[in-house]
């Protein structure tokens, strides 16, 4: 049973499952209803930059209170605090009060909450299962997040339609409970192991920092994981325009075109589950990186609604095993005392790019279009893989040892 057998981790797996579709469903909510308000691509991209900012700017000081501190009190904490922007923004929305700024507010409340919750998050999983079941927990939290991937934004999809965007932020904030529920009933967890604290806040991140930039593979992979942030991860900044003005499907349509890419990412993940040894490779991650920028362009093209759903579900697949793979040989050769400082600079190569990302696909698509803008991340994204195996080969060289990593979330 892996991971499942460990009783703390059977009510961590239940509570994520709720609050993560809660989490997907606000994260479709609050693009489009920016794109209400608003009627424009730039406004859409500014909310989503706005939320993975604060990751950008202080995720180092994040995974330094992952170290420090009881994980499991910093999550109840983190899992509270999620609770107040969710149910603020069902308050406005339900009586038609919500402005655009009160929406950039509320993703930059989100924000920092994550600053913290993201990185001891990533470190909580060896806590409640140990090391010889950390792989398969890490596996099984890829497939929550992409399940919620498919589920959150379909649900969304639909309650916005009929209902109207309140209903997602109310859900949203009610869903919480379940994973703060899940995180008090833990017991045995292992004690904090204190390291010493007489080096200053800066030096301990530079100890991290250093070691990223001296390991080439660590070095070379958070790259590329932030550049494939950068230009190829904007779905919710260009999503929402391409719904709207491009395949001209709706809120519903924009709800089941989000959840396509979760599709091809929960197979993705149960794929290198099952077949880990095949697929989590270097030289398979390279194809894997390539095919993805291929599907997005194709996506760009396409004009037909099935054709753009398979060409989402195709690149889903593809982020999800060349992400996953990237955490996975990324903790594997990263040392226990640094983990922590390290996955923060994952985290910010993954989420902290986003608000630059964000930013430059929502004023690309604002003067050219969105096609021209997915279109054009997927192809630097494509000469970004392909130049870093050129200067180092080995990064993505034959090797059978990875393993399944962890997803976005």
């Amino acid at each position: 049973m892996g991971a499942l057998r460990h009783h703390n981790y059977r009510l961590y797996f239940v509570g994520q499952i709720i609050s993560t579709v809660g989490t997907w469903m606000q994260s479709v909510a609050m693009p489009w209803l920016a794109l209400t308000l608003t009627h424009d691509a730039f406004h859409v991209g500014l909310v989503i930059a706005t939320q993975f900012a604060p990751m950008l700017v202080a995720g180092q000081f994040g995974g330094l209170l992952a170290d420090r501190f009881p994980k499991r009190r910093i999550l109840v904490c983190t899992q509270l605090a999620s609770i107040l922007p969710a149910l603020v923004m069902f308050l406005l929305t339900s009586q038609h009060l919500a402005q655009y700024w009160m929406v950039l507010a509320a993703a930059l409340a989100v924000g920092s909450i994550n600053v913290i919750d993201v990185p001891c998050r990533q470190a909580f999983a060896i806590e409640m299962v140990g090391r010889k079941d950390l792989l398969n927990a890490i596996a099984l939290n890829s497939t929550i997040f992409n399940g919620a991937a498919v589920i959150g934004p379909s649900i969304a999809g639909v309650i916005i339609g009929l209902a109207g965007v309140p209903l997602c932020f109310l859900l949203n904030a009610i869903s919480y409970i379940a994973s703060v529920t899940a995180l008090l009933l833990m017991v045995n967890l292992p004690a904090l192991l204190r390291t010493s604290q007489q080096a200053s806040v800066l030096a301990r991140i530079k100890e991290g920092l250093d070691y990223s930039r001296r390991d080439p593979v660590v070095g070379t992979l958070l790259l590329n994981v932030a550049v494939f942030s950068l230009f190829a991860m904007n779905r919710f900044t260009l999503l929402p325009i391409f719904a709207d003005q491009v395949l001209h499907i709706g809120p519903t349509g924009f709800g089941f075109l989000t959840a396509s890419q979760g599709v091809g990412a929960l197979i993705g993940a149960l794929s290198l589950a099952v077949l880990q040894r095949r697929l989590a490779s270097g030289n398979v991650q390279f194809l894997i990186g390539v095919a993805w920028s291929v599907f997005l362009v194709g996506f760009s093209l396409s004009r037909s609604y099935p054709l753009s759903v398979l060409a989402l579900m195709l690149a889903g697949f593809c982020q999800i095993a060349f992400v996953a793979t990237t955490n996975s040989r990324i903790q594997a050769a990263t040392p226990d005392h640094l983990r922590g400082r390290v996955m923060a600079l994952y985290a910010q190569a993954l989420m902290g790019v986003g608000p630059v990302g964000s930013f430059q696909a929502g004023a690309l698509a604002h003067f050219f279009g969105a096609p021209f803008a997915m279109a054009f991340g997927a192809v630097v994204s494509a000469l970004f893989v392909g130049a870093s195996r050129m200067v180092r080969p080995q990064v993505f060289k034959k090797d059978p040892t990875v393993t399944v990593g962890l997803s976005e979330g």
